[in-house]
């Protein structure tokens, strides 16, 4: 092994990973285990990949594939070289739209595969719930499965042929072929190989009649079936699906397409028992639905405590239910409805209704709105990350998981199995596959202690014993890895485990390619291979926020990092704002999944003593621009904006402040002082030679302009409007106060034109300084100041606060500081009331119209506006009010652009360093669409540095929405 890595250097397009930052990123996969690999390359071409391999094999390295290390059975991680062929080996190499076939890098993403086959009419229908980061080729050698699988089958039903080279460096092509006509192969290699495949196929058909489970979820072992020569014609390329990377590298694989989907129809049955809901299941089947997907209680009632699902559960639940069943048809409209009205009546005649008791309680809602559908869709495939959002210790553990059963044993083997848990002391939430018998259950273990261990062991025994029992599978969709391989010879007996031994031989003799998968097993709950090994705990650390909500060492911090499954939500291209900064690199190192690992490793001290407040965390750290969107997009909560606070911190108790940093942290502090310098100041962005200057000694970019300083700085009286009208807060922040006053003087105007009453809080100390949230504090580390900060401003807030009197702010960022890190910063009831009263202007003003108290007269000021949504207004959930509140405006259309973060992020988009991912960011999708927009089309972004981005990078002008209010308002005034 040694000198691997500088032979790929030399040798290797590619990122070569060989430091224990990059190595512990890809030691976890979605599973509960952790092995620490030799090294990583991510290649930038197949032919660096293949030689890769070949450079492996020389040094006696064995490799793993990894897609998008979504798996979890532990398939993708192990202890030698990991190819990840996520980031480049992702093209479309052919595509045949009349003959529905393509040809596919396996690095390519499901969903990105089917964005760019849409527009054909076309789609890869295996539609796991993985899909914005799991890639062909892990869907491949995992035999994925998908939700709509009664249709189109597993991945394996939809597999022509695969391009793949074996561990000896040999290149096949895997396909069709006449069972009798192997002769026609040219290759004698892959002649000889298919004959040795062929030939354990025939021996053992009658062991594989007899053994194999007679279900469609059967995905555990090698596809011995595939090769039995009675078929006539068999497809070589389906013994590699479903092998895990354990027999072949793919190089291209070649999928059947099907024509997109039409109008569906949701029938969402409601049940009061989830007993009766499993053994209705095998009837509601018979209306031929695509998919029915279960959602139990307990998952209820965990998304409702994710503020992303609780309007879709309002929207489609009636009463409470024990369990729901998700019925979906994808015929024409007419019969899309026939089957519905069908559907509520097998309701019926089963003997559910709405004014039963519990035992027979249900009904069906109807869902035909297609957003709406999309968002139950969106719930029921987040099922895995909302079981694991319990802030516990404890969390629901990936073993007996997708064990699929017939369906006419659903009912009692989820019974009996309930029953085991119990037995054991715990419990599993319960969701998925209705229709195949294949339900998603994860028992609630603590595997940082023995005893759970210990039960997790017996409960698997168990549970596969029951399985066996209703002639079920033990692996019906996630795969063997290293938590089902162990059972293959209980699950298939002796002689079918050495015909997979011999596939293996037949392969990869030297056991070259992801060792220990399927054949020749570790145990499966050797504890050297968890995630929490012996020993495992966190270093002495004293976080600087409170993390009290969650367990675990260093104060909940540990607990709170923990919350990450690895389940990789955060790698999606599209949709969401999650995660910018990967968008653009695709690095793993970039994304929330990636900085979590790396921070899990560095507080329990395995890549390092000192590791957290080391250059490669801070490396690690650089371009998370604290969007926050993982806060609310990752439905486990992470919240690495607030998690990058400790590690700037604990840098800067090591390191001290920069000179870039002072100036960014202080602008609230000096910013009046500088108003009184203001033209001097700004010369910075007329003279080039200054502002090469303050790049080369503060590390502001010089391509950068930054804010203009105003000499009439907002000031204002402490209060305004009208004596007895209804009281608010008006936040005046700093970055509004020093240079966009004009969005200040244009709130007030609305507010007071609306009949408000507003205050300026004044410092309770009496001092000149104004008051600051401490966001730019909280930006560079400098926890302590913030916290100064907030105190001052909790002190003149508090005679209003007291009264319930809202807080409203211009500045997102600003504003939903005292929302979020102010109870961080200053736990207890004063923080906890400031976070209850603070809101956006725009969420203030949609709160009032919608109760009738705010309805000036307002007049047309455009016909259309292009609006931008800061990243806390999206990680908020207020991007509605902000709509709402331009809704008020008569005649104003209004477009909302898709986009993640704008790539400014307060000071990120100044920096030398990182302008460049700034402006990438930028382009991904806010850029074009402003340089899109015609010209009379009002551009709209409330935040500061979304507004300057949109300048630079598109030359146009970005209003607030206070600002358009207030031209609507003076527009009416003028009429009348």
């Amino acid at each position: 092994m040694a000198g691997l890595d500088q032979k790929l250097r030399a040798e290797i397009d590619g990122d070569i990973l060989f430091d224990a930052f990059s190595r512990g990123r890809y030691a976890t996969d979605a599973s509960h285990y952790q092995i620490m690999p030799a090294g990583v390359v991510v290649p930038r071409s197949m032919d660096a990949a293949v030689r890769a391999l070949a450079l492996a094999r020389e040094a006696g390295v064995p490799v793993t594939a990894r897609g998008g290390g979504t798996s979890q059975c532990g398939q993708t991680v192990n202890r030698g070289l990991v190819v990840d062929g996520s980031k480049h080996l992702n093209r479309i190499l052919s595509l045949d739209v009349e003959a529905r076939r393509c040809r596919v890098e396996p690095g390519i993403v499901l969903d990105e595969l089917n964005r760019r086959l849409r527009p054909h009419g076309l789609w890869f229908p295996v539609d796991v719930s993985t899909a914005s980061r799991a890639t062909i080729g892990g869907m491949v050698g995992n035999n994925s499965c998908g939700g709509r699988s009664l249709r189109y089958g597993t991945t394996r039903d939809n597999v022509l042929s695969i391009d793949a080279v074996l561990a000896d460096g040999s290149a096949m092509r895997f396909g069709e072929v006449a069972a009798d006509g192997i002769d026609g192969i040219n290759d004698p290699r892959a002649r000889a190989l298919a004959q040795r495949l062929l030939a354990i196929g025939a021996r053992e058909s009658a062991e594989v009649a007899a053994r194999f489970p007679k279900v469609q979820r059967r995905v555990g072992g090698y596809n011995l079936d595939a090769l039995d020569p009675a078929r006539g014609r068999v497809n070589l390329a389906h013994i590699l699906v479903g092998s895990e990377g354990t027999l072949a590298y793919s190089t291209a694989v070649e999928l059947t397409l099907w024509p997109l989907l039409g109008r569906r129809a949701l029938g969402v049955c409601h049940f009061g028992s989830f007993h009766a809901a499993m053994d209705a299941a095998q009837h509601l089947v018979r209306l031929k639905p695509i998919a029915i997907e279960l959602v139990d209680a307990t998952m209820i009632a965990l998304a409702g405590e994710i503020a992303m699902f609780r309007p879709t559960l309002d929207a489609m639940l009636r009463g409470e239910p024990e369990a729901l069943l998700l019925v979906e048809f994808a015929e024409d409209e007419a019969e899309n409805e026939r089957r519905l009205r069908q559907l509520g009546e097998m309701m019926g005649d089963l003997g559910f209704a709405f004014d039963h008791d519990r035992a027979r309680w249900g009904g069906v809602v109807e869902v035909l709105d297609p957003a709406l559908q999309a968002a139950i869709a969106d719930l029921r495939t987040s099922g895995l990350n909302i079981m694991m959002s319990m802030k516990d210790q404890a969390k629901p553990i990936s073993f007996v998981e997708d064990c699929a059963v017939p369906l006419e044993h659903l009912a009692v083997y989820t019974a009996r199995l309930t029953e085991v848990f119990e037995k054991h002391g715990t419990r599993g939430t319960w969701y998925a596959h209705a229709s195949e018998g294949c339900l998603h259950v994860r028992p609630v273990l603590n595997l940082r202690l023995e005893q759970d261990l210990k039960a997790m062991r017996a409960i698997a025994e168990e549970a596969f014993a029951l399985v066996r029992a209703y002639k079920g599978s033990h692996s019906g969709e996630h795969g063997d890895g290293i938590v089902r391989s162990e059972f293959h010879e209980a699950m298939f007996g002796s002689r079918l485990v050495r015909a997979f031994e011999k596939v293996k031989q037949a392969f990869d003799p030297e056991g070259a390619l992801n060792p220990g998968k399927i054949v020749q097993p570790p145990r499966f709950d050797d504890r050297s291979l968890l995630r929490y090994p012996p020993g495992y705990g966190a270093q002495d650390f004293a976080p600087r926020l409170d993390w009290s909500a969650y367990p675990g060492a260093a104060g909940g911090l540990l607990g709170a990092v923990e919350m990450c499954n690895n389940n990789g939500a955060c790698r999606k291209l599209e949709g969401g704002a999650m995660c910018p900064s990967y968008r653009v690199t695709r690095d793993e190192r970039h994304v929330t999944r990636g900085r979590a690992n790396s921070l899990r490793l560095a507080l329990t001290g395995q890549i390092g003593r000192d590791a957290f407040a080391s250059d490669e965390m801070a490396e690690t750290m650089r371009l998370c621009v604290s969007c926050k969107a993982c806060k609310r997009e990752c439905p486990t909560g992470v919240d690495m904006a607030r998690m990058k606070i400790e590690v700037l911190a604990a840098r800067a108790a090591r390191n001290g402040f920069s000179l870039h940093d002072r100036l960014v942290a202080n602008l609230p502090r000096y910013a009046r002082f500088a108003a009184m310098a203001a033209p001097l100041l700004n010369l910075r962005d007329r003279i080039p030679v200054l502002a090469r200057l303050s790049e080369r000694l503060a590390g502001f970019s010089a391509r950068r302009r930054l804010p203009a300083w105003r000499r009439d700085r907002f000031k204002a009286p402490a209060a305004l409007g009208t004596e007895g009208g209804k009281e608010v807060v008006l936040w005046a922040d700093s970055f509004n106060a020093a240079f966009e006053r004009e969005i200040l003087d244009d709130a007030i105007a609305v507010l007071t034109g609306a009949g408000y009453r507003i205050h300026h809080p004044r410092p309770a100390d009496g001092s000149r300084r104004p008051l600051c949230c401490g966001r730019t504090f909280l930006s560079v580390g400098d926890v302590e100041a913030a916290r100064a900060e907030m105190s001052r401003s909790l002190a003149a807030l508090r005679p209003f606060l007291e009264r319930g009197v809202p807080v409203v702010g211009l500045e997102p960022s600003c504003l939903f500081t005292f929302r979020d890190e102010a109870v961080a910063l200053l736990p207890g009831d004063e923080s906890r009331r400031a976070a209850a009263h603070a809101l956006l202007f725009e969420e203030f003003v949609a709160r009032e119209a919608e109760a009738g108290r705010f309805a000036p007269a307002l007049a047309p000021v455009a016909a259309k506006a292009l609006l931008h949504g800061h990243c806390h207004q999206k990680a908020f959930g207020a991007m509605g009010a902000v709509q709402a509140a331009l809704g008020l405006i008569p005649g104003l259309a209004v477009e909302t652009v898709e986009s993640s973060c704008c790539g400014m992020a307060g000071a990120f988009g100044y920096q030398a360093e990182t302008i460049d991912i700034s402006l990438a960011m930028a382009e991904l999708s806010l850029l074009p669409a402003v340089r899109q927009a015609a010209p009379d089309t009002v551009v709209v972004a409330d935040g500061t540095s979304c507004r300057h981005q949109i300048r630079d990078g598109a030359g146009r002008e970005a209003l607030h929405v206070a600002r358009l209010l207030a031209a609507s308002m003076a527009a009416a005034a003028g009429q009348s």
